[in-house]
C-alpha cells in the first residue's frame, strides 16, 4: 500500500519509479522548494550584511536576519498560498521572513533590491551547484573513457565511414575521440565560468538609483559573499550567460547520446563488439527471455533529445522586453533545473556504461575479415599506385573490388585475376598489404596523444 503521507509525483524528473533515470539524487536535492527558499535566504542574507558593512543599515539587523534566513523557520506550504494569492515570488517571503525575526531586523529586508535580483542570484547559485556536479561527472566519463582508450590501445576493430567498413582502426582510437570531445567540454565550462556564475544586484531598472552612493561596494561585498562574479551592468535582460550555460549541457548531452547510440549500433546480434553492462538480473524482454538490450544506452540516447531541445527555449528565454518583463524569465524557473536534471542522469548512466562496457576484442577482429580483405583496398591501390600512378591505380583496384563484391572473392583472388595488378605485385606481397594489423596507421600514438593532453590540462 502506499503511504498517504508520501508526496505525489507528476513529472519524470521527481517519479519514484523513474527517477533516477532521468537525474540523481545530489542534482534533485539542489532544486526541491526548501533549496530554491534557502538561496533565496541566502541572497537576502548577503545583502544585508554587505548594506551592514557599508552603514546602510544596522549591524545588529543584518546579523538577525542571517540567524532567522533558515528556509526551516519558515511556512513554506504558507508561503507557496501567498505566492498564489499575490502573483509574487518574493514579497511572500519577506514577510515570513520579518515575521520571524526579533525586533525591527525585518524592515531592512530587501534593501534597495528588486524580486529579479533575488530570484536570479538564487538561480545562479544552483547553477554554481549544479556546474560542479556535471564538472565532476564529466572528469568521472573522462577517466572512464582514458582507461578504456588505454587498454584497447591496440584492439583491432572495423573504421566505419557512411556505416559502411572503411579502413582498420582500433577500438582505443574510437573511444579516444570520444574523451577529446569530453575534454573539450571541460574547457567549455571553466571558458563561461564570468559569464554564467554572475550574481545580480541592481534595483528596480538596474541603475541601482535607490542606494547609488554606495550601490557598487554593497554589489561586491553581496557577490564575493556569494562566491559570485561582479557584473558589469545588470544583466534583468540580458539572458546571453545562462543561455550558454544550457547550449553547454546541450552540447554534452549530444556527446553522450552519440556514445549511446554507437554503442547500441555496435552491441547489435549481428555485430556484437561490445555490450553494456550486464549482470545476471538484467531483463531484456517481458516476453523473450533470451534478450539481452542496450536498456541503458537507449535511456541515454532518449533523455539526450530532452535536453537539446532546451537549448532553442534557452534562446528564445533571451527576448526580455526594455529594462524588465517576466514574461520569460519564468521560463528559466523550468528549465534550467529541468536541463540539469537530464544533464545529470544522462551522465551518471554513461559514467556507469563506460566503466563496466564489456568489449569482445576476438569478435572486433573477426568482423574485421568479413568482407575478405576489402578493408585493405587504399593499402594496395597506394602501393600499386608507385608504379602506375594514383589515378589509374584505383580505377584498377576499384574493378578489382567491385568484382570482389559482386562474386563473392576475396580482394587478393580478385587483384591475382587482373593482369595489371599481377604483373606488377606477387601473391607474397599482396598478403603483406592485406594485414589489417599493418594498416591501423597512428591509432596508437593518437590514444597517447589523448591521454597525454587530458593529464597536462590536469596538471
Amino acid at each position: 500500500m502506499t503511504d498517504p503521507k508520501a508526496r505525489a509525483s507528476s513529472h519524470i524528473i521527481d517519479s519514484e519509479l523513474f527517477k533516477d533515470q532521468y537525474g540523481t539524487e545530489e542534482m534533485r536535492s539542489l532544486f526541491t522548494d526548501e533549496a530554491l527558499l534557502q538561496r533565496w535566504l541566502d541572497v537576502e542574507a548577503a545583502l544585508a550584511r554587505a548594506e551592514a558593512r557599508v552603514g546602510l543599515i544596522p549591524a545588529a539587523a543584518a546579523e538577525e536576519i542571517t540567524r532567522k534566513a533558515r528556509a526551516s523557520n519558515l511556512d513554506i506550504p504558507g508561503i507557496g498560498r501567498e505566492i498564489e494569492s499575490t502573483s509574487h515570488p518574493i514579497v511572500p517571503v519577506i514577510r515570513a521572513l520579518q515575521h520571524v525575526c526579533n525586533g525591527d531586523a525585518g524592515q531592512y529586508i530587501h534593501w534597495g533590491a528588486t524580486t529579479q535580483d533575488i530570484t536570479d542570484t538564487a538561480t545562479v547559485l544552483q547553477i554554481k551547484d549544479a556546474f560542479h556536479l556535471i564538472k565532476r561527472d564529466l572528469f568521472a566519463l573522462e577517466d572512464g573513457l582514458l582507461d578504456l582508450a588505454k587498454r584497447h590501445r591496440n584492439t583491432l576493430m572495423a573504421g566505419r565511414t557512411h556505416g559502411q567498413y572503411a579502413l582498420p582502426i582500433t577500438f582505443g582510437f574510437k573511444v579516444a575521440i570520444w574523451a577529446s570531445e569530453v575534454r573539450r567540454h571541460l574547457e567549455r565550462l571553466d571558458g563561461c565560468r564570468t559569464r554564467v556564475l554572475v550574481g545580480q544586484f541592481a534595483g528596480a531598472v538596474g541603475t541601482l538609483a535607490s542606494v547609488s552612493k554606495v550601490g557598487m561596494e554593497i554589489q561586491r561585498l553581496m557577490l564575493e559573499d556569494l562566491d559570485l562574479h561582479v557584473p558589469t551592468i545588470s544583466w534583468h535582460t540580458a539572458r546571453d550567460g545562462i543561455a550558454e550555460f544550457i547550449t553547454i549541457l546541450g552540447m554534452i548531452s549530444a556527446t553522450l547520446g552519440k556514445i549511446a547510440e554507437k554503442i547500441v549500433t555496435l552491441q547489435r546480434t549481428e555485430v556484437a563488439e561490445v555490450e553494456e553492462p550486464f549482470i545476471m538480473g538484467k531483463v531484456g524482454s517481458s516476453t523473450m527471455p533470451h534478450k539481452r538490450n542496450p536498456m541503458i544506452c537507449e535511456a541515454v540516447v532518449g533523455v539526450a533529445k530532452l535536453i537539446r531541445q532546451q537549448v532553442p527555449v534557452a534562446i528564445e528565454a533571451m527576448g526580455h522586453a526594455h529594462e524588465r518583463d517576466w514574461a520569460l524569465i519564468q521560463m528559466e524557473w523550468a528549465f534550467v533545473p529541468e536541463t540539469c536534471l537530464f544533464t545529470a542522469g544522462a551522465l551518471a548512466q554513461t559514467v556507469r556504461v563506460i566503466c563496466g562496457l564489456i568489449v569482445y576484442p576476438e569478435r572486433m577482429e573477426s568482423n574485421v575479415g568479413l568482407i575478405r580483405g576489402l578493408i585493405l583496398s587504399e593499402a594496395v591501390m597506394l602501393q600499386l599506385a608507385l608504379k602506375t600512378g594514383r589515378q589509374d591505380a584505383h580505377d584498377i583496384v576499384y574493378k578489382a573490388s567491385m568484382a570482389a563484391h559482386d562474386q563473392q572473392l576475396s580482394l587478393k583472388e580478385a587483384l591475382l585475376a587482373e593482369p595489371l595488378i599481377a604483373a606488377r605485385m606477387t601473391p607474397e606481397e599482396m598478403d603483406a598489404l592485406l594485414d589489417p594489423w599493418a594498416y591501423i596507421g597512428l591509432s596508437g600514438e593518437f590514444v597517447d596523444r589523448v591521454v597525454a593532453e587530458a593529464q597536462l590540462a590536469r596538471g
